[in-house]
Formats: C-alpha cells, sequence, structure tokens
C-alpha cells in the first residue's frame, strides 16, 4: 500500500509540472511581437526622469523570452535594451543588457501576470548591485517593464524606469 501512495503522489507531481510548465508556455508566448511605447528612464536616484519612447521586438518560446529594443530620449540620445530570459519549472533566470554599467543577471519568478526579477547589476548603481525589475502582461495587447531601486540617501523605493508598450 506504501509503494502505491509513492508512486500516486510522484504521478501527481508529474502532471502538476506538466500544467506549470504548459501554463508558463501560454504565458510566455502571450509576449510574442513587436511592441512601441513611452515611459521614463532615472539614471540615478539623484538626477532628473527622462522622458523615453520604446520599441521592442519580443521573442517567446515554451521556456524563453527574448525582448530586444531600443529606446530614445531628449531627442538625440538613443539606447539599445534586450532582456534574456529562460524558465526552469517556476524559476526565471537571465540577463539584461541596457545599463550603463554592463549586463546584469536576472532572477526571479511568476506572479499572476508579473514576472518578478531581481538584478544584480555589473557594477554599483545607486551604491549598490541590487535592484527589482518587473515584466508584467497588461490585457492582450500590453506590457509594462518597471525597475525600482533604493535611494541610498533615504533608503526608499523608487521607480527608477517604467515603460508602458502596446503591440504595434
Amino acid at each position: 500500500m506504501r509503494l502505491f501512495a509513492q508512486v500516486a503522489l510522484a504521478g501527481c507531481l508529474v502532471v502538476a509540472a506538466g500544467a506549470a510548465q504548459a501554463d508558463e508556455t501560454k504565458f510566455l508566448q502571450s509576449f510574442n511581437g513587436n511592441f512601441a511605447g513611452k515611459g521614463t528612464v532615472q539614471v540615478t536616484t539623484d538626477v532628473p526622469n527622462v522622458s523615453v519612447s520604446c520599441s521592442f521586438k519580443s521573442n517567446a518560446t515554451s521556456a524563453s523570452l527574448s525582448l530586444d529594443g531600443n529606446c530614445r530620449g531628449l531627442v538625440v540620445v538613443s539606447r539599445a535594451i534586450s532582456a534574456n530570459l529562460k524558465v526552469s519549472g517556476a524559476k526565471y533566470s537571465g540577463v539584461y543588457v541596457g545599463s550603463r554599467t554592463g549586463p546584469a543577471q536576472l532572477n526571479g519568478s511568476r506572479s499572476g501576470n508579473t514576472i518578478n526579477l531581481g538584478i544584480r547589476w555589473a557594477k554599483d548603481v545607486n551604491g549598490d548591485r541590487k535592484a527589482r525589475m518587473t515584466v508584467e502582461k497588461r490585457g492582450e495587447n500590453g506590457m509594462r517593464l518597471t525597475v525600482i531601486d533604493t535611494d541610498p540617501k533615504t533608503g526608499k523605493s523608487v521607480v527608477t524606469s517604467r515603460i508602458d508598450l502596446q503591440r504595434s
């Protein structure tokens, strides 16, 4: 009887893992396509926000999400931005490129329609190498990218980047 219970439990775990992977596949593939939008970027917490216009191409598979784009601000400043994520079970990991400090490591998980990621910058930004990023699915055709860092002077969380995108 005990062997039967163990086999039944193992079977349930395999079915649950398959359902979770199918759920991630559907979620990730909902990001496929071209997106454009506007937002604000603050390079450090002690400088003003800059308005930006951005465009991204998003590719997704059952186990990955790739965002490649460009943001323009102040008429002449342009920066290539990308995030490449892989999913394994319930965990997301990858690399963010676009920071002036170099490629940053991303690690986190999904909650509902949002991928919550910890950022580990290549060099200190705002006094340390840590921040948070969210990739949020907004409706059928929208996406919001947000970076939150800690102001070293106040210790408070500050939104240093928020870009709202719509499928184009």
